[in-house]
C-alpha cells in the first residue's frame, strides 16, 4: 500500500472516531461535564506524553516553554480547544448533537471569514456564496426556532480560533496539544480536588466525584486520554501524505458521523427549519469543496509546469 492510500486511511479512521465519539460521551451524561472536561484533559497528558517519551520528544515540551511567544499562543490556543471540548460534552448531555454536527459543518466557513479578517486571504467568489448561504442557514434556523443555535456558533468559533492560532505555533501537533493540556493541567486538578475533598457540586447540582466510585465510569474516564490522543495523531499522519484538499474533504465525515448519530441513535428533534439549515449548509460545502479541488488541481498544475520550464532551461 503506498503512503497516500494509507494517508485517506488513517484520515478516514481519525474522522471515524471523531463522529462517533459523542456516544462515548453520552455513557458518561450523568457525570458533570466540567468533570469530564478535567478527566479529558489529565488522561490527554498522560497519553500524549508515553507517546512523546517513546518517541524520545518529550524534550521538546520543554523547549517551548523557553519561548515566550510561542507559549503565549499555545495558552491562548488551550483556551479555545478546552471551550471547545466542554461546549461540546455538554451539547451531548443536554440533548442538541445536532447543533454540534452542524457546527463541525460551518467550521470551514468560519475559517473562510477568520483568514479573510486576519491572514489578509482573498477568496474567490464561490467561496463567498458558500459563507452566505451558511449565514442565512443559521439565520433561518434562528427565526424558526426562535433561538439561535448557538452550540454551533461556540463550537465553530472556538475550533476556527483553535486553528488560527496553531497556524502561529512553530511546533508538531502532538507536542503542541501536550504543551496546551500541561497548561490546563493545574486547573483540572483543582476542579477534581474540590469535587472528590471539598464536596463542590457546581452548577449542576448533580452529584459529582465519579471517578473511584464506579469502576465502570472510572474506566470511561481513563478511556478519554486515548481517545482524544488516537484521532489526532492519526490526523497528524494522513496530513503528511494526502493533498490539503483531500484532507478538508474526507474531514467532513466527522460532522456527518455526529449528525447520524444524534437522529438515528439519540433520536433528537429535527425539524423542517433543521433541515432548510442543513440543506443551506450542504449546498455551500458543495460550493466550497468544489472550489478548494479546483484551486489545488490549478496549484499542481502550475507547479508542474514550473519545474518542466526550470528543467527545460537547464
Amino acid at each position: 500500500m503506498d503512503e497516500a492510500k494509507k494517508g485517506v486511511l488513517a484520515m478516514v479512521a481519525a474522522c471515524c472516531i471523531w463522529g462517533l465519539s459523542s456516544l462515548y460521551y453520552k455513557l458518561l451524561s450523568h457525570v458533570p461535564p466540567l468533570e469530564v472536561l478535567s478527566h479529558r484533559t489529565l488522561w490527554s497528558l498522560v497519553f500524549f506524553s508515553a507517546v512523546l517519551l517513546v518517541q524520545g520528544r518529550l524534550g521538546l515540551v520543554g523547549a517551548l516553554f523557553s519561548r515566550p511567544r510561542a507559549l503565549g499562543l499555545v495558552a491562548m490556543a488551550a483556551l479555545f480547544i478546552s471551550t471547545n471540548w466542554f461546549f461540546f460534552i455538554y451539547s451531548i448531555q443536554i440533548g442538541r448533537a445536532v447543533e454540534a454536527s452542524l457546527g463541525y459543518y460551518i467550521f470551514p466557513l468560519v475559517a473562510v471569514m477568520l483568514g479573510f479578517v486576519f491572514l489578509g486571504e482573498r477568496h474567490s467568489a464561490a467561496k463567498w456564496v458558500a459563507v452566505v448561504l451558511a449565514a442565512l442557514a443559521v439565520a433561518g434556523l434562528t427565526w424558526g426556532l426562535g433561538a439561535a443555535p448557538w452550540v454551533s456558533l461556540v463550537l465553530a468559533a472556538t475550533f476556527g480560533l483553535y486553528g488560527l492560532i496553531k497556524r502561529g505555533v512553530d511546533a508538531g501537533p502532538v507536542v503542541s496539544v501536550t504543551t496546551e493540556v500541561l497548561l490546563l493541567a493545574p486547573l483540572a486538578l483543582i476542579w477534581l480536588w474540590g469535587v472528590h475533598v471539598q464536596g463542590w457540586t457546581g452548577l449542576t447540582g448533580r452529584s459529582l466525584g465519579a471517578f473511584g466510585a464506579d469502576w465502570g465510569d472510572s474506566l470511561l474516564l481513563m478511556a478519554s486520554g486515548p481517545l482524544t490522543a488516537t484521532p489526532l495523531i492519526l490526523f497528524s499522519f494522513a496530513s503528511k501524505r494526502v493533498s490539503f484538499a483531500t484532507v478538508g474533504l474526507v474531514q467532513y465525515l466527522n460532522p456527518t458521523l455526529q449528525f447520524l448519530v444524534a437522529t438515528l441513535a439519540f433520536r433528537e428533534p429535527f425539524t423542517p427549519w433543521h433541515a432548510m439549515a442543513f440543506g443551506l449548509i450542504w449546498t455551500a460545502l458543495l460550493l466550497y469543496s468544489g472550489e478548494s479541488l479546483r484551486q489545488d488541481r490549478a496549484a499542481r498544475r502550475a507547479s508542474v509546469s514550473s519545474v518542466t520550464e526550470a528543467t527545460t532551461r537547464t
